[in-house]
Parts: structure tokens; C-alpha cells; sequence
């Protein structure tokens, strides 16, 4: 059994302030000198990067969608475990997603309440108060009745207008309900974290930005400071129980001998990388080389290549004109092996359009994309592989998500290798493209519960550098 102190922020709907309470929290505590992990449930790189940031340690993100329960009580202990420096850490944070108990069905499978209830953590909920006083008490009655068995542990109250509406809040739910109340954050002026959901400030890499991302955390730092009773907060956390130690059934050690050099794209454009999916090939035993698709840094020699997704679309016409669109299509003719999630996708189109312009990319693939103000997949995916490639077995079934703004324009029609159970993709229940040893599609994985991906992708670089050397 493994001591780990947790604490799972939730809400009941998005939007009710758990985000900010959870970043407030994180970066207070972390002040304090706490090792924090920071977890987000569900499949999110946004907020999860910001916690991240306002933890000071890289989130960890824990989705009953990929992994059954004993692989995510694995997963959790193991970077409860190592979050940096050696040591395990002091205070684990759970940010839950949208509404408590809302699923993927009329269960509430994969909800939040179900993560809470897999890693036996409290609950802390934020209730958004805007116009209510004592009906604050009757929704937390209904939620502790719901699910009888959930650890439902302190309630914070979000966007109070004032001391007094404060009070009558906090009375009628201390008088109704066996669940204290431990603190009111008031309404913030102006927007803390503009346009969060596009991670405008975080995938910026001038100085500026940073400062201001950070200076916007300690703001909310302040703010959780100044509201709530950490001391009462860090009481919950503690007394979660211990967890029985469970097998991560994925982690290999990695094979002894060269270890091929596979690189990856982290800059402005593509940002979004599960933590755990490099950890997976470094563990399958590569050399990950971290590159950026701006400036003029030559890239040294690969034996593969990791795109990752992003917003590439905002940077059309920087990336039109960088030399390192044609190095991959080079990489591509090589056969080289190169596995892009969705920005990484776009990149080996044949253009991007936005705003009536056209930007050539890559070209790896004939297909072109277009840009949409609104979400054009978004949600988890399943997905069998139809097609033979170097990174899945053909037939077997995937798990992932997806999360884009474009389409496919028609014309440049290809096989698909993947066929859909669930999701948009490219259209037609299809998605997944392949070019000799280049595998793309809107598709995002988590390493964890596509196992065999790490190895394959590893072993295939392996034998491209063997071709090559």
C-alpha cells in the first residue's frame, strides 16, 4: 500500500471554475514548497500544460476511457512516484472534466466520479454561485445522494458577488449538508486566462508571453490565498488512503545496444505530446532529439520522426516558407519512418487554407485541408487498422481522440488505414493515411493503452538506421 495524498477538483458542468481552481490551487501549494503532481482526467493537452506550469512539474493525464482500473491506479502511483528529481511527491491534484458525474453513458462511464472512485480520492467541488443562495445547498444535497459512495469532501464556492452572499451560501449548505465549506473565490474581473481553450499564451515562446502566463498563476495563487483554508484543503488530500501498488503491464526496460534517434517537433506550431507517449519510446529504446520547425537550426541525423498535433494552421505562412517542409518530404522518400497526429497530418498535406489564402505544405500526401472556426472533430475515436504499416498490427483495434478545426477539401481521395467505430477523422468513417513508411491521421493516441506502438515505432527506426548506416 502506497501513501499518496490526492485531491480530485470537480464541478458540475464545464465552465463552473474547477479549471481555475485547480491552477490557483496548484501554483499556492507549489509556492509552499509542496511537491506537486498535477493529473487532468480525460484526454486534454491545454489544461493540462497549464497545470503543468503552475505545478512546476508536468501533468499526468488519467482517462477510464484508455485504461481499465488497475493500469490508471499504475499509472497514477508511477508519476505520483517521479515527478522530477528523484523524489515521490507530497500532494497529488486530480482536475476532473466537465460535470462530475457525466459519462459516456447512462452509467457515467468514464466520468469523473468514476476516476475519483478508481483512485479512492477526495472530492473537491467548485460551485459556481452566480444568481443562487440557498438552492447552492439543495444541489449538493442531490449530488451527495446521487452516487452515495463518492468521497464528496469539501465544497468551494465560485464567482460569489459579495461577503453576505457568501455567507448565506455557505450557511444553507453547512446547515443542510454533512460537507463543509472551505472557502469563496468572488467573481474575477476581466478574463484570467484569455482564450485558454485555444493555449494561445502557452504555445508562444517569447519571453513576454511566458511572463505573463506566469504572473496570470500567481494572480490566481493570490486569489486561492486569500479565500480558502489550504490548511483544511492539504487535511483533505492526507487523509485519502493508501493505494495497492499495481504492474504497469506497458513499461519495458529498454533493449541494451544503439539506440536509434528518433525526433520530435516542440515549438509554437505542434505542442501536443502525451508525456508518457516519449516516455514510451525512450523506454522502447530511443534517442529522442527534440526539433522545431522556425529558425534556422539544421536538424542532425534520424532514424525517425514524431509529429505531434498543435495549431499549425496559425502559422500557414512561416511554415509555407520553412526549408524543413521539403527535409520532410525528403525523410518520407527515404522511407523513413514518421508517425504525425493531427497538426503533424496537416504538415504532410499539400496545403493549408485559411481565410480564402492557400499555403503549401509538404506534400507527402495529395490531400488538402481547410480551416473551420469551429471544431470539426472533437471526442474520442475507435479504431480498427485495416491497412499493413510499421506502427500498428493490421486488424488491431485503437483507442484514441481527436481535436481539429480542419477538414479535407475534396479531390486527392486515398485508402484509408484506419476504419472508425466512433469519431469524424477524414470523413466516411475513415481516417489514417499511408505513404511507404509514413503513417498520418487526425487520430491522437496515449501511449499506455496502445502499448505496441512505442516498440514498433522504435524497432522500424531501428531498421531504418541499419539500412542507412
Amino acid at each position: 500500500m502506497t501513501p499518496a495524498p490526492r485531491l480530485t477538483i470537480s464541478g458540475l458542468r464545464g465552465g463552473a471554475g474547477k479549471t481555475l481552481l485547480a491552477l490557483g490551487l496548484a501554483r499556492a501549494l507549489a509556492q509552499d514548497g509542496l511537491r506537486l503532481k498535477p493529473f487532468k482526467k480525460g484526454p486534454d493537452y491545454i489544461d493540462a500544460a497549464w497545470l503543468g506550469l503552475a505545478a512546476g512539474h508536468p501533468a499526468t493525464n488519467l482517462d477510464p476511457f484508455f485504461l481499465p482500473p488497475q493500469a490508471l491506479r499504475a499509472l497514477f502511483l508511477h508519476a505520483f512516484a517521479l515527478p522530477g528529481g528523484g523524489k515521490p511527491a507530497d500532494f497529488a491534484l486530480i482536475e476532473g472534466n466537465r460535470g462530475l458525474f457525466d459519462g459516456r453513458d447512462l452509467e457515467g462511464t468514464c466520468s469523473t466520479a468514476a476516476l475519483a472512485r478508481t483512485l479512492q480520492s477526495p472530492i473537491l467541488l467548485a460551485l459556481d454561485c452566480t444568481k443562487m443562495t440557498r438552492t447552492a445547498a439543495a444541489l449538493v444535497q442531490g449530488i451527495l445522494r446521487f452516487e452515495p459512495d463518492l468521497p464528496i469532501a469539501g465544497v468551494v464556492l465560485n464567482k460569489v458577488g459579495s461577503e453576505r452572499h457568501s455567507a448565506m451560501i455557505r450557511n444553507a449548505i453547512e446547515h443542510y449538508c454533512p460537507v463543509p465549506v472551505l472557502g469563496a473565490l468572488p467573481r474575477l474581473i476581466g478574463e484570467p486566462l484569455p482564450e485558454r481553450h485555444m493555449g494561445l499564451v502557452l504555445r508562444q515562446n517569447t519571453e513576454t508571453e511566458r511572463v505573463d502566463a506566469e504572473t496570470r498563476l500567481d494572480a490566481l495563487a493570490a486569489a486561492v490565498r486569500d479565500h480558502l483554508d489550504l490548511r483544511r484543503i492539504r487535511r483533505l488530500a492526507q487523509a485519502a488512503p493508501p493505494l495497492p501498488g499495481a504492474k504497469m503491464l506497458w513499461k519495458k526496460n529498454a533493449p541494451a545496444g544503439t539506440r536509434p534517434r528518433i525526433g520530435y517537433v516542440r515549438d509554437a506550431a505542434l505542442w501536443f505530446y502525451y508525456e508518457e507517449n516519449l516516455e514510451a519510446l525512450r523506454n522502447a529504446g530511443a534517442e529522442l532529439i527534440r526539433l522545431s520547425l522556425f529558425g534556422d537550426a539544421a536538424w542532425p541525423g534520424l532514424d525517425g520522426l514524431y509529429l505531434g498535433g498543435g495549431f499549425p494552421e496559425d502559422f500557414c505562412a512561416e511554415l509555407a516558407a520553412s526549408p524543413k517542409l521539403a527535409l520532410l518530404k525528403a525523410y518520407a522518400e527515404q522511407d523513413m519512418p514518421i508517425y504525425a497526429e493531427c497538426g503533424g497530418f496537416l504538415l504532410l498535406a499539400a496545403s493549408m487554407e485559411r481565410q480564402g489564402a492557400s499555403y503549401p505544405m509538404a506534400g507527402v500526401f495529395p490531400m488538402r485541408a481547410s480551416f473551420h472556426e469551429r471544431p470539426q472533430g472533437l471526442g474520442y475515436v475507435e479504431a480498427e487498422v485495416v491497412l499493413p504499416n510499421p506502427f500498428h498490427p493490421q486488424h488491431a483495434t485503437l483507442k484514441g481522440h481527436e481535436f481539429h478545426y480542419t477538414s479535407l477539401l475534396p479531390g486527392g481521395r486515398a485508402e484509408h488505414a484506419l476504419h472508425l467505430g466512433c469519431g469524424t477523422g477524414m470523413g466516411q468513417a475513415g481516417d489514417g493515411l499511408l505513404y511507404k513508411s509514413t503513417f498520418a491521421s487526425y487520430m491522437h493516441i496515449f501511449a499506455p493503452a496502445v502499448p505496441h506502438w512505442a516498440e514498433r515505432f522504435v524497432a522500424a527506426a531501428a531498421r531504418f538506421a541499419a539500412r542507412s548506416g
